[in-house]
């Protein structure tokens, strides 16, 4: 008898699954998950120190907007206590993201500006035809011996440079000394209630500690979907002004999850993070020029709405912002001289008569606390006036 001829009998293939499309968030969503990490929906008790270093520092070009960006946030801070932060060198004023003037605790100081010595590097190449036969290595030793000699004004530093290297361009030496050294302002710049000159030394001389190596942007990373997540790879560049992200944000997906937005933008965000209901109540705030939240995406609309992009600035010239229901709808400024509590906001569209009611509470909760005039209605001037373009 011939043998049976085997059969080999083929398992079916186990079903594939659909792969589940990501949730997409629109742009009140995504809102209201910044808003909730930038301590935007509801003041938080958390000291100014912790929100410094849990927004990962805050926008610093002019001195007073970091105080009016804790009283934003934090319930019960006073001025006071950030200035006594600057004086204890708890903080410190230094050019860091998008190489610009950031508040930052002791500790991210001698971290972040390492970080992002790399876009200090690109922006030193674009002054390179001011600095022919400048040695970048003799300019940083020299630099450095000066402002930790004492800490001297911008304008010091350039005429001292000259004398080196007398053909070179003067901006571009001021520059290269930013650019090579982690230089911070002194107090008593930027300390609420006192003026100063600026006047620049190293972080490292004046916080009496070395700057850390170069670190892994991962930590940043993780830190900077914390306060400002959901967030894609060119939102964290653009906030960062870093770029070849996406390698980093490769690296941790697997400790991450994905949405995409309604463009269909991958989003990346931290497993844990709040990610509030679109319709969470958000009450107006006033925020001061140069916010965190306005500058931290590269796609504002979370916060900013289309028909209102560039409204808040002019050139290089921004506009304090006033949030109602989580998005820009006002720009605001104080007057100066004998109006010097008189605050007008300018809406960009209708208020209905609550969101006036809730605003001008928020007004005199801010000046009562930023002003020396009493908490009283009556003793301040708030202004609702056509919009026009302050610059």
């Amino acid at each position: 008898m011939a043998p049976k001829k085997s059969t080999t009998v083929k398992a079916n293939p186990a079903p594939r699954k659909n792969p589940v499309a990501p949730v997409v968030l629109s742009p009140r969503a995504l809102g209201r998950a910044t808003l909730e990490r930038q301590l935007l929906l509801r003041r938080t008790a958390m000291s100014a120190k912790d929100a410094v270093e849990h927004l990962v520092g805050l926008q610093a070009q002019n001195t007073k907007p970091p105080y009016y960006q804790l009283l934003a946030r934090l319930d019960g801070f006073v001025p006071a206590e950030l200035a006594e932060l600057m004086e204890a060198r708890e903080v410190v004023r230094m050019v860091t993201m998008r190489s610009t003037i950031h508040l930052h605790t002791a500790a991210d100081a001698l971290t972040l500006r390492p970080l992002v010595q790399a876009a200090r590097d690109r922006e030193l190449r674009t002054f390179r035809e001011g600095l022919v036969g400048v040695e970048l290595d003799r300019l940083g030793a020299l630099a450095r011996e000066l402002v930790e000699e004492r800490p001297r004004t911008p304008k010091e530093i350039r005429e001292a440079l000259l004398v080196e290297w007398p053909d070179a361009d003067p901006q571009s030496l001021g520059v290269a000394a930013r650019c090579l050294l982690p230089l911070v302002q002194v107090t008593p710049r930027g300390v609420w209630g006192r003026s100063g000159q600026v006047a620049l030394t190293t972080a490292e001389h004046w916080l009496g500690s070395p700057s850390e190596p170069v670190p892994a942007p991962d930590a940043t990373l993780l830190r900077y979907l914390g306060a400002f997540g959901p967030a894609s790879v060119q939102d964290m560049q653009t906030w960062a002004g870093l770029t070849r992200l996406r390698e980093v944000f490769e690296r941790l997906r697997p400790r991450l999850i994905t949405f995409r937005d309604e463009n269909g933008t991958e989003l990346f965000d931290l497993p844990d993070a709040p990610r509030p209901d679109e319709d969470t109540p958000a009450p107006p705030r006033f925020l001061p020029e140069f916010d965190n939240v306005l500058l931290g995406h590269a796609d504002r609309t979370r916060v900013i709405p289309p028909q209102y992009r560039g409204r808040n600035g002019n050139g290089n010239q921004a506009y304090g912002t006033v949030l109602v229901d989580g998005f820009l709808a006002a720009i605001w400024r104080l007057g100066t001289g004998a109006e010097k509590t008189a605050l007008t906001v300018q809406p960009l569209g209708r208020l209905t008569p609550a969101d006036r009611d809730a605003v001008t509470a928020e007004a005199v909760r801010m000046l009562s606390t930023m002003t020396t005039v009493a908490d009283d209605t009556n003793a301040y001037d708030i202004r609702f006036a056509t919009f026009i373009d302050f610059g």
